[in-house]
């Protein structure tokens, strides 16, 4: 069976955050539900009660906020990979248990672009393989929710765990994708990649035993990873010129509920709040009725395709370099 984008990117999803206000009246009167804290890395349900943890917070009285920060790389066949630019962003988490037993997940999220000396937020970003300013789009997603149950795809989850030498655990979740391009290249020609996107995207979650088997911790405190390869983004204006880009990162849920929002940079709060101020907190049970929106549904929704110039191109990468056989060479012919 071939696994859609959605489908994919929800199971791996990039949430391992959340924060707090109060309970919705739709959870009025329920006993607080309890999650099981035993290791048993073959139990699908334990396995289910686990990648909850550290989605959100169980306490369904709670939001979380989860924060992630890493920089983009620009591939190219012929030449070194490039770092392009850094990007940093926030999601706002709310958990509640369904009648069936299975959880979920409730995600708002913004990621913004920084340039690497300045560190400043960007609003436009000088393209060094066009040679030309754009104007950049942050990633805004809202909704991006998930239900957590014990199957995926007809079968059993069982998470691929690790136990490290330092007794951590480390839970490891990828996906590879390949599906229709939203962005038609017929219509979209300086944005879209082509009539297909092929995606990856690999995380992983390092974890305490001893939180594990907290039952105290409604949330499991990690140190986390994601990396993603995906075309060029839209908004570069690269057309189906060869290559693509990679994002790495870490990330980590922090402590404090909604409140945890002061510990961010502020000027990351800023800029979600003047795309819309409903991103600096989670959906209610009661907005549980819009569907899910990608960033490039959002894209496609919000943007118009670029003006092509005449003659326009997409750019393409230098001829394959030579080498001939002179060490002191070495190092040096090839990197930026």
């Amino acid at each position: 069976m071939a696994i859609t984008r959605r489908e994919g990117l929800g199971m791996a999803a990039l949430g391992t955050m959340l924060a707090a206000t109060g309970a919705s009246p739709a959870l009025a009167g329920r006993p607080k539900a309890p999650f099981l804290t035993r290791i048993d890395l073959t139990d699908p349900e334990w396995n289910r009660d686990t990648r909850a943890r550290l989605n959100g917070d169980l306490d369904s009285s709670k939001q979380l906020v989860g924060w992630l920060k890493g920089v983009i790389q620009g591939v190219r066949p012929n030449e070194a990979v490039r770092d392009l630019m850094g990007f940093e962003g926030f999601s706002v988490t709310r958990m509640y248990r369904r009648d069936d037993g299975s959880w979920r997940k409730l995600l708002r999220e913004t990621v913004f672009y920084r340039d690497l000396k300045t560190g400043e937020i960007l609003k436009t970003w000088h393209n060094p393989y066009t040679d030309e300013t754009v104007r950049v789009v942050p990633i805004a997603n809202d909704p991006y929710n998930q239900t957590i149950e014990t199957n995926f795809m007809g079968k059993p989850w069982i998470g691929n765990w690790t136990r490290n030498p330092d007794g951590t655990l480390t839970l490891f979740s990828g996906v590879n994708l390949f599906y229709p391009n939203l962005l038609v290249p017929s219509v979209w020609q300086r944005e879209s990649a082509g009539d297909f996107n092929r995606v990856t995207e690999n995380f992983t979650w390092t974890m305490r035993a001893e939180d594990l088997e907290n039952p105290a911790k409604t949330y499991l405190p990690c140190v986390g990873a994601w990396q993603r390869i995906t075309p060029w983004l839209p908004w570069m204006l690269m057309g189906t010129a060869p290559g693509h880009i990679n994002y790495f990162s870490h990330f980590a849920p922090l402590p404090g509920g909604i409140d945890a929002l002061a510990k961010l940079p502020q000027d990351l709060i800023e800029a979600t709040r003047a795309i819309d101020p409903k991103l600096l907190r989670a959906p209610t049970i009661e907005e549980d009725t819009l569907p899910n929106e990608s960033s490039l549904e959002a894209y496609a929704k919000e943007q118009k395709p670029a003006p092509v110039p005449a003659g326009w191109t997409p750019p393409q990468p230098p001829a394959p370099p030579k080498f001939e056989g002179d060490k002191s060479k070495l190092g040096k012919q090839f990197g930026h």
